[in-house]
C-alpha cells in the first residue's frame, strides 16, 4: 500500500540534515497550527547577521547586519534592513481556480495541514513541515533554515517537496528589496509632545498590536538600504547585489541556488523590479518523489567582508560543498558553545527558559570582536543602540560562560573611546562621557530628541562601563589587555567623574547634581544613590588599575570617591534613592532603584542589617506600583532578596522571569513588559541568567577570586543547578548548587568535566 505524502511529515521533520536533534526537550520550541493567530516570530542569527522567522518557513523576512546603520537626516541612527534572503515561493501551477503562490495564500490549518515548526536551540536551526493543499493538488513541504555560526557570512535555507501529483510547478528564489520605510519622522528634532502628535498625524498609535507588533513600532522602524546594482544569471542560478545604507556603509549580498540532482528547469528566468530580485524556475515533478532545492546566501558590509563579487564566490563555494557540509560545521560550532551551560534538575520550564535565553544571547553576540549588543539584539527594538545594558546586564551573563564574547562588549567601549572623549569635551568635562544610547558602529550619541534628557543626565552608564572593564580584568587577569584597552577607558572615565562632581563646602562632601536616576521618571535629581555609588566604585577602580599597569593614579580619584555623598537615612538605617531633599513619591515602572545596589558587578558594601532594610524599603513602592512591570527589574529583585537570605522572595521573583507573561510563545521570545511586545529583549534574558549565576549561586567576581559571597539558594522543587564549564583565570570549573543529606543548600566546585 503506497504511503501518503502527509504520512511522511514526521519522518522528514526528524531527518533534518546534519547531526541528530538534541535529546533534551528543553532545547526544542515548537509551533503548531494553534499558533497561527498568535505567532510571535523567532530569531535566527550569528551575531553578525539576523533574520526573523515566518510561519510558513518560506517567507521573505526582515534581516539585519551588525553595525549597518541608517543615518538619515534629522533622525537618530537605526538598523538598516538588508535585503531579505529567506524567501523561496512555490506554486503548484495553473488550475481551474487560477495560479496561487504559497506565500500569499491565507495561513489556515486546512491549507497547511499537519503543520509543525521547530526551533532547535541546540542546533540553532528552524525546521518547518506541513502538507500544503492547493485545491486539488497537495505537496508535503519541509524547510530547514539556519544562519551559520561557523562561517559567519553564510546562511542557507533548504526546501524539500514531495508532490501527490505529476506536473509542472513554479519556484521563485528571491532577495527582497525592501522599499524605503515611510513615514520617516524627524525624531532628531521632535520633542516628546511633537513626536506623539506626528505619530497621531500619520494615523498610528504607540500601542502594541497583537501578536508581535511593539508599542513603539511607529518610531522603532527599520532603516533603509539602497540597492545600487542588482543582477543575476539564470544559467548559473545565482543572484547578487551591492547596496548602501542611507548615508551609511556599503553592503553586499549574493545567493546561489542548488537544484535537485537530475532536475533541469523547463524555464529559468531572472526577475528584477524595484522590490525584488529573483530566480524564477519552472520544473516538472513526479508524484511521490522527493525534490530538494537549496539556497545559499552570503552577506557582507563595509569593514566586514567584501563586495557582491566576493559574496558570490562565498555562496557558490558553499553550494559546491553542499548543504550537509555547511550545516554540519554550523552544528559543530553550536555544540562547542553549549559545552558551557546552566543545567537545572527538577524544573523543565525553568530549564527551557535558560536554554532559550542562552540561545538568544549567543545568537546575538560575537567572539573576539569589538561589537556590543543592542538592548533588543539585531532588530529595530531600541534602534539597536548600545545602552548600559550591554555592560551591566549582558556582559556579566557572558563573562564566566563565554569570556571571548564578553570581551567583545568591553572592547566596543575601547574602540569608541575617542567618540566619548569628544562628547565629554563638548560638554565641558574631562575624560570621556559615553552616550546613553550609543551607535553600535561609531559610538556616537543617538538618544532621540524626545528623550534627550536621558542622554544628558543618565550618566551612571559611565560608571557601569568602568566597572565592566575591571570585571573583565578580574575574571581573566589579562594584564596586556588591561594596559592596552581597559586602562585607557577606566582612566578617562575616572577623569570624567572628577570633573562632573561638585564640591559642597558647607557639607564637606562631593555632590553629583542634575542627574537622571536609574529610576528614570526622576530626571533631574541631586545625588542619585545608584549613580554616586557606581561612580565611587569606578574612581576606586581607576586607582587599583593604575597600580596593576604601573601608572600613577591621580590622587583626586580617591579623594572624590571617599567624599562622594551616598544618601542614607541614619534613623531608619537604609539607603535613600537620592538626595534627602527630593521626595521619593512617584508611581514609576521601577518602583524603587534600591535593588539595583545589589547588582552583582556593583554590590555596594553594607552591613547585613542595612541590606535587609534596603530590601524592605524597596518592596513597598514596587508592589504598590500601578505600572506594567519591566522585565529588566525582576532579576535585581531576586538577587537583592538572595543577598538578605530571603529565599522565598528570591524564588518568587525568579519564577516571574519565566512565568509572568514576558516570554512569548511559541519561541520563548522575551519582551520588555508583558504587554508592550518589545521583543528579543536581551537585557532581561541576560538578567535572568545573572539571577542564576550570581543570585542563586551567590557568586561574585573579586580580586581574591570567584567567591561564594552569599549563601546559595534553590527553589523547593529544584534538585540542583549546575554552572557547567565556567571559565575563570584560565581555569574551567563545574559549579553545582544542590542539597546535602541534611537538606541544606550547598555549593560545590570541581574541575570541569568537559572542555
Amino acid at each position: 500500500m503506497p504511503v501518503k505524502p502527509s504520512h511522511l511529515i514526521p519522518f522528514i521533520l526528524a531527518c533534518a540534515s546534519g547531526a541528530a536533534p538534541a535529546s533534551d526537550a528543553s532545547f526544542t520550541l515548537t509551533a503548531t497550527a494553534k499558533d497561527f493567530d498568535n505567532y510571535f516570530p523567532g530569531y535566527l542569527a550569528n551575531g553578525y547577521v539576523s533574520t526573523l522567522t515566518g510561519p510558513r518557513g518560506t517567507e521573505g523576512n526582515l534581516s539585519y547586519m551588525v553595525g549597518l546603520m541608517d543615518y538619515a537626516k534629522d533622525d537618530f541612527s537605526r538598523p538598516a534592513a538588508i535585503p531579505g534572503w529567506t524567501e523561496i515561493d512555490y506554486s503548484t501551477g495553473q488550475s481551474d481556480a487560477g495560479r496561487f503562490w504559497m506565500n500569499q495564500v491565507d495561513l489556515k490549518p486546512a491549507i497547511f495541514e499537519d503543520y509543525r515548526q521547530t526551533l532547535d536551540l541546540h542546533e540553532a536551526t528552524l525546521t518547518t513541515g506541513y502538507r500544503y493543499v492547493d485545491h486539488k493538488k497537495s505537496t508535503v513541504v519541509k524547510i530547514v533554515t539556519f544562519v551559520s555560526q561557523a562561517l559567519a557570512h553564510l546562511a542557507a535555507t533548504q526546501l524539500t517537496l514531495i508532490p501527490d501529483f505529476d506536473g509542472e510547478v513554479e519556484l521563485s528564489f528571491a532577495l527582497n528589496l525592501w522599499a524605503p520605510y515611510q513615514p520617516r519622522l524627524p525624531l532628531a528634532r521632535l520633542s516628546g509632545d511633537e513626536m506623539q502628535e506626528a505619530v497621531a498625524a500619520q494615523q498610528m498609535k504607540l500601542v502594541a498590536i497583537p501578536p508581535a507588533t511593539p508599542d513603539r513600532a511607529p518610531v522603532w522602524y527599520h532603516g533603509d538600504v539602497h540597492v545600487q546594482a542588482a543582477d543575476g544569471d539564470a544559467k548559473t542560478a545565482t543572484l547578487w547585489l551591492d547596496g548602501v545604507a542611507e548615508q551609511g556603509l556599503a553592503m553586499a549580498q549574493a545567493a546561489a541556488v542548488a537544484l535537485p540532482q537530475g532536475v533541469t528547469p523547463t524555464n529559468a528566468k531572472l526577475y528584477k523590479s524595484a522590490y525584488r530580485l529573483a530566480l524564477n524556475l519552472s520544473v516538472k515533478l513526479e508524484k511521490g518523489k522527493t525534490y530538494t532545492f537549496t539556497k545559499y546566501v552570503a552577506s557582507s558590509r563595509e569593514g566586514w567582508g567584501g563586495d557582491a563579487k566576493a559574496d558570490l564566490a562565498l555562496a557558490t563555494q558553499a553550494r559546491k560543498g553542499g548543504f550537509e557540509k555547511l550545516h554540519a560545521a554550523h552544528l559543530d560550532a553550536w555544540a562547542k558553545l553549549w559545552k558551557s551551560d546552566i543545567l537545572i534538575d527538577g524544573d523543565e520550564r525553568a530549564q527551557r527558559a535558560v536554554h532559550s535565553d542562552l540561545y538568544y544571547l549567543l545568537s546575538s553576540s560575537t567572539a573576539d570582536t569589538a561589537w556590543a549588543i543592542g538592548a533588543c539584539a539585531l532588530t529595530p527594538g531600541y534602534a539597536e543602540h548600545v545602552f548600559w545594558d550591554s555592560d551591566f546586564w549582558v556582559f556579566p551573563a557572558l563573562l564566566l560562560l563565554h569570556p571571548d564574547r564578553a570581551k567583545s562588549l568591553v572592547m566596543f567601549r575601547a574602540r569608541t573611546l575617542a567618540a566619548a572623549q569628544a562628547r565629554a569635551k563638548a560638554a565641558g568635562y574631562a575624560g570621556a562621557k559615553y552616550p546613553w544610547e550609543a551607535d553600535p558602529e561609531n559610538g556616537t550619541e543617538q538618544t532621540p530628541h524626545f528623550a534627550y534628557v536621558l542622554g544628558e543626565r543618565e550618566i551612571h552608564v559611565n560608571a557601569d562601563i568602568a566597572i565592566a572593564q575591571w570585571q573583565y580584568w578580574l575574571a581573566t587577569h589579562d594584564r596586556a589587555w588591561l594596559k592596552q584597552h581597559g586602562w585607557p577607558v577606566i582612566r578617562n572615565l575616572a577623569d570624567f567623574w572628577v570633573s562632573r562632581a561638585t564640591w559642597n563646602a558647607e557639607k564637606q562632601r562631593y555632590d553629583i547634581l542634575h542627574v537622571t536616576s536609574v529610576d528614570e521618571d526622576y530626571n533631574d535629581v541631586p545625588n542619585d544613590t545608584y549613580t554616586n555609588a557606581a561612580a565611587a566604585k569606578a574612581l576606586r577602580i581607576a586607582a587599583q588599575a593604575a597600580a596593576v599597569v604601573g601608572e600613577k593614579a591621580d590622587p583626586r580619584w580617591t579623594d572624590v570617591a571617599t567624599k562622594l555623598h551616598i544618601p542614607f537615612d541614619a534613623a531608619a538605617q537604609h539607603h535613600l534613592h537620592f538626595d534627602e531633599s527630593v521626595p521619593h513619591d512617584l508611581d514609576t515602572w521601577g518602583g524603587s532603584s534600591l535593588p539595583m545596589l545589589a547588582l552583582p558587578a556593583l554590590d555596594l558594601a553594607m552591613s547585613p542589617q542595612v541590606r535587609r532594610n534596603d530590601y524592605a524599603a524597596a518592596i513597598g513602592p514596587i508592589l504598590a506600583s500601578s505600572r506594567d512591570p519591566n522585565s529588566m527589574g525582576l532579576a535585581p529583585l531576586s538577587i537583592a532578596a538572595a543577598t538578605v537570605g530571603d529565599d522565598a522572595h528570591a524564588v518568587a521573583w525568579l519564577q516571574k522571569n519565566f512565568s509572568g507573561g514576558v516570554v512569548k510563545p511559541p519561541f520563548d521570545v522575551r519582551t520588555e513588559t508583558a504587554t508592550n511586545n518589545t521583543g528579543y529583549f536581551i537585557t532581561a534574558a541576560a538578567g535572568f541568567l545573572q539571577n542564576l549565576i550570581f543570585g542563586m549561586a551567590g557568586l561574585r567576581i573579586e580580586e581574591a577570586g570567584l567567591n561564594a559571597a552569599y549563601a546559595p539558594f534553590l527553589p523547593p522543587n529544584w534538585r540542583s543547578m549546575t554552572l557547567k564549564n565556567v571559565a575563570f583565570r584560565s581555569q574551567r570549573y563545574d559549579i553545582r548548587v544542590d542539597r546535602g543529606s541534611d537538606g541544606e543548600v550547598r555549593l560545590k566546585r570541581t574541575a570541569a568535566a568537559e572542555h
